[in-house]
């Protein structure tokens, strides 16, 4: 039997190693207080008090970007799918109080392409820089037999903190709080089997006319990034207005609002005080889905919902704004009964 590699056998070490040279400075510019070494090291270390926190409870999150990823590989528009993947941990983070201090990444494939890998890690860097965290470290696994040519899958870590007492959501939450919608960028990155569904075809679907889009391709369009709250977020929070959050994914806001509240709380909204970014009246209508069915499934452009006291609603709505959120005030919280739900109340031909 001849001599073998693992090079042979579809793992090339040297591309690795040059991927990890690659994204060195990538990381290097995420550094903020607390990080200790860099990239490279077995482990990463961050210290909590040089951080600035002296009683600090650690909040960790974990998720992926999903089968958007499949658009992102077959319109080899890699650029962005890395925000996405820090957006989906640290808008989770920041809706408990907690300030993302650092992040990991976990980049899976059958056949290791650097040039590619690096557009990836270069939007989880930018989607670190927009958090305010450290990209201090992660995992690239090239592993032939498991992933087609041309696949890959991703997977991010973050961990963030907030001085004991300061999480949320507070335990002043009740009826009279005002709903602030904050608007999204899209899709953001939920709901994409059913997005890929309606859309139909094969890949060169995705290089079509964009139909809400002037301009754009459809992929294009679709792969906007989700947009990162942590920045506006905390400055809510540190002004003593954030009363709770909630981060509207999978589930939507029937199914995250209520996550965020405590029982006997219902929340109130009306569908006609925000507008309803075109893309979803597209996939409305193009794939038949019932109102109920796009609440259930899609953010339909509220990406996140912060609770305020309706005395603080005009100050807090300014802060928002100030900070570069579109804001809806959305709705309002009332007495009810048993576990906290939602109720939304739907415009004729809603979502337009």
């Amino acid at each position: 039997m001849p001599s073998l590699s693992y090079r042979d056998a579809g793992v090339d070490i040297d591309a690795g190693d040059a991927l990890v040279e690659r994204i060195k400075p990538l990381a290097r510019a995420t550094a903020r207080a607390g990080v200790m070494g860099g990239i490279g090291g077995f482990g990463a270390l961050f210290d909590l008090r040089a951080a600035g926190y002296a009683d600090p409870v650690l909040v960790a999150s974990t998720d992926g970007v999903g089968t958007k990823l499949r658009i992102a590989i077959e319109t080899g528009h890699h650029e962005t799918v890395g925000i996405d993947l820090v957006a989906m941990c640290v808008n989770d983070l920041v809706v408990q109080g907690a300030e993302p201090l650092f992040f990991l990444d976990y980049f899976a494939t059958g056949r290791l392409e650097v040039d590619e890998a690096a557009h990836v890690i270069a939007g989880i860097a930018e989607g670190c820089r927009i958090a305010g965290c450290a990209l201090i470290g992660g995992e690239t696994a090239e592993m032939p037999g498991m992933y087609r040519g041309g696949d890959y899958d991703l997977a991010g870590f973050a961990v963030g903190a907030a001085e004991r007492g300061r999480l949320l959501p507070r335990d002043d939450v009740g009826a009279g709080d005002v709903l602030l919608g904050l608007a999204s960028t899209g899709v953001h990155s939920n709901g994409f089997s059913l997005v890929r569904r309606i859309a139909g075809g094969d890949a060169a679907r995705w290089q079509a006319p964009c139909p809400w889009q002037a301009g754009a391709r459809l992929g294009e369009a679709l792969l906007a990034p989700t947009r990162i709250y942590v920045a506006s977020l905390l400055a809510l929070h540190r002004a003593g207005l954030l009363k709770a959050a909630a981060h509207i994914t999978g589930g939507g806001l029937p199914g995250n609002l209520p996550r965020a509240l405590p029982a006997g709380i219902e929340a109130a909204l009306d569908a006609s005080s925000w507008p309803v970014p075109p893309v979803f009246a597209w996939l409305a209508r193009q794939g038949g889905v019932a109102p109920e069915e796009m609440l259930r499934v899609f953010n339909c452009g509220i990406g996140m919902v912060a609770v305020v006291a309706a005395a603080r609603a005009d100050e807090a709505e300014t802060i928002l704004r100030e900070a570069g959120e579109t804001v809806h005030r959305i709705g309002v919280l009332r007495a009810g009964a048993g576990a906290a739900r939602v109720t939304i109340a739907l415009p004729e031909g809603w979502p337009g």
